[in-house]
C-alpha cells in the first residue's frame, strides 16, 4: 500500500537553523500561497494586505479579524513554509496581556507558526511575555509602517544619531526572545552591522544583502502594480501587464461576440473544422 508523504512544514526552530538565507514573501490568499509555498521558507500574512488587497492608504485600519481570515487562507494553501501573521495596529501595544490574547486567538484559529510585531526597546517586555508563554515571535525594526505618522512617512531610517536607537531596538528584541527580526528600509551599513551583531537571523526588506534572509511583498515582486514601486523592490515578473492585456482581449471578445463560442456552451453544436 502506498503512503501519502506530506511535506514537513518549517517551524521557527528550523528557520533559525537554516544554513542558507531565509526566502520569504508576503501572501494573503490560498491560490498565491500554493504557488509560493514550494519555493519559500516563510510566508508572511502581512498587515500590508490593508494596502495591497483592500486599497487602504496605510496598514492602520487592519483588524485581527482580517488577519485571521487571510491567515486561514494562507495556511490552507501551504504545506512547506512556516506561516507568520502580523499583529495589526492597536491589537498589542496596550499591554503584554493584550498582545498574548490576540496572538493566541490568531494562532489557534489559523494554525500559523508564529506572529510578527513591530517595535524595539518599548516592545521588549511584550516580546518576552509572549515567548515565555509559547508564542514564537518575529520582531520588526527600522521603518515600522504602523508608526508611519511618527516616522514622518515611509522613509529610510538609521541615519546619523538615529542609528544607535535602531541598534538598541535590535538587541532588545533579540534579548527578549524573538527568533528572527525583520529590518525594513534601513541604511545598508547599519543593517549589515545589526545582522553581524545578532545571533538570530535577520530578514531584510530594503536593508542589506548581509541579512540572514530577504522578504518582499509578493505583489510588488510579481509586478502587479504599476503606479508605485519602492526602490528596494526588484520585479521578477510583469504580471500586471499580462493581466491588463488578457482583460482587454476578454473585453473585446465579449463585445464582438466571439466569446463565448460553441466550445464554452453546453447544448450548442460545435463548429466543424
Amino acid at each position: 500500500m502506498s503512503k501519502h508523504v506530506t511535506a514537513r512544514r518549517h517551524t521557527p526552530r528550523s528557520l533559525a537553523a537554516l544554513d542558507a538565507p531565509i526566502v520569504a514573501l508576503t501572501a494573503y490568499t490560498t491560490p498565491m500561497a500554493r504557488l509560493m509555498d514550494p519555493h519559500c521558507d516563510l510566508l508572511l500574512v502581512g498587515d500590508s494586505l490593508g494596502m495591497v488587497v483592500y486599497g487602504m492608504d496605510s496598514t492602520l485600519a487592519v483588524t485581527p479579524e482580517m488577519m485571521i481570515a487571510h491567515g486561514q487562507a494562507v495556511v490552507r494553501g501551504s504545506q512547506r513554509a512556516c506561516v507568520a501573521i502580523d499583529l495589526p495596529f492597536g491589537s498589542y501595544q496596550q499591554s503584554p496581556q493584550q498582545a498574548f490574547a490576540v496572538s493566541a486567538e490568531i494562532m489557534a484559529k489559523t494554525g500559523a507558526g508564529c506572529v510578527k510585531l513591530e517595535g524595539g526597546v518599548e516592545m521588549a517586555e511584550t516580546v518576552h511575555f509572549l515567548t515565555q508563554r509559547g508564542i514564537p515571535v518575529i520582531g520588526h525594526i527600522g521603518l515600522k509602517p504602523q508608526a508611519v505618522h511618527t516616522h514622518g512617512g515611509f522613509r529610510t531610517v538609521g541615519r546619523g544619531s538615529e542609528a544607535e536607537q535602531v541598534m538598541q531596538d535590535a538587541k532588545a528584541i533579540e534579548a527578549a526572545g524573538a527568533f528572527s527580526i525583520v529590518i525594513e528600509s534601513t541604511m545598508e551599513p547599519l543593517a549589515r552591522e545589526i545582522s553581524e551583531t545578532l545571533s538570530v537571523p535577520t530578514i531584510g526588506i530594503g536593508a542589506s544583502p548581509a541579512c540572514g534572509g530577504q522578504i518582499l511583498v509578493g505583489e510588488d515582486m510579481l509586478g502587479l502594480f504599476s503606479d508605485f514601486t519602492p526602490r528596494f523592490v526588484k520585479r521578477f515578473a510583469a504580471i500586471g501587464e499580462q493581466v491588463d492585456k488578457a482583460v482587454a482581449e476578454y473585453a473585446e471578445a465579449v463585445r464582438n461576440r466571439s466569446f463565448p463560442g460553441p466550445e464554452q456552451c453546453v447544448g450548442m453544436p460545435k463548429k466543424e473544422s
